[in-house]
């Protein structure tokens, strides 16, 4: 099975950018179905009001089931102190299986990682080319799974790269995920590093085309077992358990 586990999805109310305005879903799932991708993780775009918008991203998921798995998009500073209420409807309502926290908007906090470790899933953090904040994330909350999109950073910074595939390698809980990696031997590093089981496959669709992204992937050229892995099995991993502590 292939998965996906970094897509967008629903309308913002920024009005500056694909970003933060709206990412339709039907054009990514005609290219992901060409691709042969069987499921994909979304979670909204940037938005004001995130509790809204991830009820609008509910019904998104709920009209495509079982394609689309929810994320809750959370803002660390704008929604303290209600974060474990809206990760707990996120679960228990519409059935969402992780959390993600972009820094553009705000740092992951310690209410939000321990709303990750209440429910059990993980948290996808972009840092925003801050590995630092990894190294502290990680080894404070060694029981919450995280997802570095990108490698951590959309602006290939090589070096940020290197860090974050160190810190796959280093920390049990450090996952990194493919999208947006321009330079491929960042990708082939990270494997070298830190092991198939640590690698997600991600598009950071419907801007960037799954069918592309995807070819990294093939193009790594690893063995069937460990392609399967990076392509779904780990992503399937860290969604499967989701009942509150």
């Amino acid at each position: 099975m292939i998965v996906d586990c970094h897509c967008h999805a629903g309308t913002g109310d920024g009005l500056r950018g694909p970003w933060d305005t709206e990412a339709r879903i039907d054009a990514y799932l005609a290219r992901a179905e060409r691709a042969r991708i069987d499921r994909t993780v979304v979670f909204p775009v940037f938005n004001s009001d995130y509790s809204a918008a991830n009820d609008r991203l509910a019904a998104i998921v709920g009209a495509h089931r079982p394609r689309l798995t929810g994320f809750a998009s959370v803002h660390p500073r704008t929604d303290a102190g209600r974060i474990d209420r809206m990760v707990g409807r996120a679960v228990e309502v519409h059935g969402f299986r992780g959390i993600k926290v972009h820094g553009f908007d705000a740092l992951p906090t310690r209410e939000v990682c321990e709303a990750a470790r209440r429910w059990r899933i993980p948290l996808l953090a972009d840092v925003i080319n801050q590995p630092a904040v990894v190294e502290m994330l990680a080894s404070q909350y060694p029981d919450v799974n995280f997802i570095v999109p990108h490698l951590g950073g959309f602006a290939d910074d090589w070096m940020v790269h290197l860090q974050i595939a160190d810190q796959m390698s280093r920390y049990p809980n450090v996952f990194g995920d493919t999208s947006g990696v321009r330079y491929f031997d960042a990708l082939v590093l990270a494997i070298r590093r830190a092991g198939p089981g640590k690698l997600l496959f991600g598009s950071d669709g419907p801007q960037l085309h799954p069918g592309v992204e995807l070819c990294k992937i093939k193009a790594l050229g690893l063995p069937a077992q460990d392609e399967q892995r990076v392509l779904g099995g780990n992503i399937l991993g860290l969604i499967g358990s989701r009942q509150p502590t």
